[in-house]
């Protein structure tokens, strides 16, 4: 009997014991606080180093990743064990300031070597065992842990940057490998003490926003096991479409004159013994022999740091956020990359809002992804809308469900131009006048004022009738242009406006400019070869503006605007150039949610 009745006290004590442990909750299919684990003094942060299977410093030992982890103390008192969200960055150790000199000079002829550039010196910031505290406050107290690592040459990781280069994918995937066992940790960075990840379930999820967005994507290529799914931010998906665009030398929006080896510069924190070796191996010969900002073709350099084209191994889950209106990182980034995780039948959704670079989705959403994912959670989010847009005057943390993006109701209607581009001709319908017309480039004068002068001879514009109704754009616009130019080479910029143009205080980001586009005419025929042009021959090309879903409100004008040089993206050669649009053979073919029938009540 005493026997009896001491096993059931001791399993009643178990059992009170048991009952009293911490673990995660969940509620709606998402995971909740808990009190136990939102206490910060009781977390446990700690830092180490991450083997690699590369040597990119040139010291003949694999390079090691410098990782941060931040775990709930129940990790370690009590046995559990919680799957990770994982950012990793080439940003948190410091960055180098981008004064006078470090960007290429824009302004010289198109087909000219620029002259040589000052690199900029790197000062590493930031103490250990914190790399970051990013992601941390709102993941731990959901029974996450987060972990942190700096990327290759960055910080206190070993390496050379390589700005989208194989070991930008291998060192995440290191990392991860780590937290599923596979992999070898240590406490110094040159020490042989291991550090094993006993907490770990073996669940990862990356998310990250622009490089840091970028970063899961790279890992997710190599379909590195464990790691289960990710939420990119404004991510960098090809660095050809990031500083080229249709064979143009092109700028990302507000840092004109980067380049990837900028870039490689801006980010080079690590061993300063250690980066003169990168330097000349990295960006003094791979990037200079490769860059081409001669001809901006695509080649074999930039096919190898564009990510779509590595994406047969991804099994990762995919929750893409962007802006339409993002002019850094442009929306095409993103959609590129849902199109083919959509095709290979990857659980997939994508969110847009109408704001600029960065913006992740509403924490619900992100919440209910990652609780499916890593907890294992059947809250049914695969199931739930493709796409998610959020409308012009909604908040971004309401968005709207769609099927899918483009909306499925958008059809593919083409629009033709009526002459008078010097200050207005028709865009409609019908087909093209036989005119032709010429527009003088002149990189002095912004797009924002070609687009509202009533006359000029350094833009052409083609403009709808008046909007009786909305017009709901979805998906990508594309335009054919035959061209002639004076000069063997010249930019080609288009824009799609809403007109009249807003020019008042406090304007919404989605009042003015709808999309845009950038192109060389050079590469009519291929991407990745170009060919200089016969002054005064007529070339056709066809290629698409970047993605956007927006509604035109009735009342207002949707405008073609074509003009050469954009003074906030492109090179800036000396004004001049003659371009001549053949309109019989120019039009512009619009993603209308309603197709045909839609646009012919709003324009007639």
């Amino acid at each position: 009997m005493k026997k009896i009745l001491f096993t059931i006290c001791i399993a009643f004590l178990a059992t009170s014991y048991a009952q009293q442990k911490a673990i995660p909750v969940f509620k709606d299919g998402e995971a909740q606080v808990v009190e136990a684990f939102n206490d910060p003094s009781k977390w446990i942060r700690h830092d180490l180093w991450v083997e690699t299977e590369f040597d990119t410093d040139g010291d003949g030992k694999l390079d090691r990743m410098h990782v941060a982890v931040t775990r709930p103390s129940q990790t370690e008192k009590e046995g559990l064990k919680l799957p990770v969200v994982y950012e990793s960055s080439p940003y948190f150790a410091g960055t180098a300031s981008l004064q006078n000199g470090v960007m290429w000079s824009v302004k010289h002829e198109l087909g000219e070597t620029p002259p040589n550039r000052i690199h900029p010196k790197v000062s590493r910031r930031g103490k250990r065992p914190i790399i970051s505290n990013s992601q941390i406050r709102t993941w731990v107290p959901r029974g996450y842990i987060v972990v942190h690592s700096s990327s290759p040459g960055t910080g206190l990781s070993d390496g050379s940057p390589t700005v989208g280069g194989k070991n930008e994918s291998l060192a995440p995937k290191a990392v991860i490998d780590w937290l599923c066992g596979r992999a070898k940790g240590y406490t110094e960075r040159t020490g042989s003490e291991e550090v094993k990840a006993f907490w770990s379930t073996g669940k990862v999820g990356m998310t990250g926003t622009s490089y840091n967005g970028t970063i899961p994507l790279a890992a997710a290529t190599t379909g590195v096991k464990g790691l289960e799914a990710i939420i990119p931010i404004a991510p960098n998906t090809s660095y050809y479409h990031y500083y080229r665009s249709n064979g143009l030398v092109r700028s990302p929006g507000g840092y004109l004159g980067e380049d990837i080896d900028v870039l490689y510069d801006f980010i080079h924190s690590g061993d300063e013994s250690k980066r003169a070796y990168g330097n000349k191996v990295v960006r003094d010969t791979e990037m200079a022999n490769n860059l081409d900002r001669v001809t901006g073709d695509y080649n074999d350099f930039w096919a190898g740091r564009d990510y779509l084209n590595q994406m047969k191994p991804m099994k990762a889950a995919l929750l893409m956020s962007h802006g339409f209106n993002d002019w850094n990182v442009m929306p095409e980034h993103s959609y590129r990359i849902y199109k083919k995780a959509k095709e290979m039948g990857l659980d997939t959704q994508i969110f847009y809002h109408q704001n600029g670079h960065g913006g992740p989705p509403p924490m619900k959403m992100m919440n209910r992804w990652f609780t499916r994912y890593l907890f294992g959670v059947r809250n049914g989010v695969e199931n739930d809308a493709r796409a998610w847009i959020v409308r012009e005057d909604d908040k971004r943390t309401e968005p709207t469900p769609y099927k899918e993006y483009p909306n499925p109701e958008a059809k593919n209607v083409r629009l033709y131009l009526g002459e008078g581009g010097t200050t207005a001709g028709s865009l409609s319908l019908s087909k093209s006048s036989k005119a032709k017309e010429n527009l003088i480039d002149d990189a002095s004068i912004s797009g924002n004022n070609l687009a509202q002068a009533k006359n000029s001879k350094n833009r052409l514009l083609y403009v709808t009738p008046v909007l009786k109704e909305d017009l709901h754009l979805s998906g990508l616009a594309k335009i054919t242009v035959k061209i002639a130019s004076s000069k063997p080479a010249a930019n080609l910029s288009v824009w799609l406006v809403s007109l009249p143009w807003n020019g008042e205080k406090g304007t919404k980001i989605t009042d003015n400019i709808i999309t845009r586009g950038w192109a060389d005419l050079q590469n009519h025929k291929s991407l990745s070869k170009s060919s200089p042009l016969k002054p005064g021959k007529f070339y056709e090309m066809t290629f698409d503006l970047q993605p956007d879903d927006q509604i035109i409100k009735k009342g207002q004008q949707v405008g073609l605007m074509i003009f050469s040089s954009d003074n906030l993206f492109t090179l800036l050669p000396k004004a001049g150039t003659v371009l001549t649009v053949d309109l019989s053979k120019t039009s512009i073919t619009l993603p209308v949610v309603g197709g045909k029938n839609s646009i012919e009540k709003a324009i007639k």
